[in-house]
């Protein structure tokens, strides 16, 4: 059973001051790659593949806030160690699934007041180069995580490959500050956001990118599945009647369900981002 993580009191008394989305928010923003770079992303990861390692991310945070107060996004330092131990919790398998043998650390906290960075960071390719080249710390293993409004997502990431390219400064994961764990984002708020979007870091694509084709998600012990699933549905299975039989994977960090349905990786998500770290950022 999934580990229930505390809700913060001082988040409980925002829940209705702060802004939801008026519709179901889009979970990922991630692009999906082109045949082209999944292919050479491919390559990479299966150069990097070695035995099981065992490492200590360092994490960067960096706050991005329109001004002082938590509805401004400024979120107190108890709601970032708390997403560092859903990391933990996450990754180490204590909520179930698979030990990826990494684990997460909280090296430091910037905190920066910008209106503009703060809400276009989705909308403006340009600001979010802007800001992260500013405030960007370390090097390929060094996960820096930037919490902003990230409507309409909940948060995006991208692929270690990017790392090869002249757009390297974007490297990391950016999350809506709301969902945190504790903030007001309901179903989605207990941290899994980042937790998803650290899978892309680290090379995992969604288990439905795929669909019910033969490669599905690069990853063998993962069910294949036509399209995302939302909230928590038991016992679906969208390919049905293919050469991939199996239920959905709703369960599965890198699917879109609520973050109390989601609560494991598995041990072929742990071999390919163990792979991944190899080749891109060890």
């Amino acid at each position: 059973m999934k580990v229930k993580h505390t809700v913060a009191l001082l988040v409980v008394l925002f829940l209705f001051s702060v802004p939801l989305f008026a519709q179901q928010p889009q979970r990922c923003g991630t692009r999906q790659l082109s045949d082209a770079e999944i292919a050479q992303l491919e390559r990479s990861v299966n150069r990097g593949k070695k035995g099981k390692t065992t490492d200590v991310i360092q994490v960067w945070v960096h706050v991005i806030n329109r001004g002082a107060g938590f509805e401004n996004g400024d979120v107190p330092e108890t709601m970032i160690r708390s997403q560092i131990r859903v990391l933990n919790e996450s990754f180490n398998g204590r909520t179930g699934g698979a030990n990826t043998g990494f684990g997460f650390a909280l090296a430091g906290i910037t905190r920066t007041t910008n209106a503009d960075w703060f809400t276009r960071f989705a909308a403006d390719g340009d600001v979010e180069l802007a800001a992260k080249s500013a405030l960007r710390v370390g090097g390929p293993g060094t996960l820096n995580f930037y919490l902003v409004d990230a409507s309409p997502w909940l948060g995006w990431a991208y692929f270690p490959s990017i790392l090869n390219t002249a757009s390297a400064n974007l490297d990391g994961v950016v999350v809506d500050w709301r969902s945190l764990p504790g903030g007001p984002f309901a179903i989605y708020s207990e941290g899994d956001t980042g937790t998803h979007e650290v899978g892309h870091w680290l090379a995992l694509y969604h288990t439905f990118d795929g669909h019910c084709g033969k490669n599905g998600d690069y990853v063998a012990d993962t069910a294949a599945e036509q399209s995302p699933a939302f909230n928590c549905p038991i016992g679906r299975d969208t390919c049905l009647g293919t050469s991939h039989p199996g239920l959905d994977p709703i369960t599965n960090f890198m699917d879109y369900t609520q973050d109390s349905c989601m609560y494991e990786f598995t041990a072929g998500q742990a071999e390919r981002m163990q792979a991944a770290w190899a080749a891109f950022r060890d």
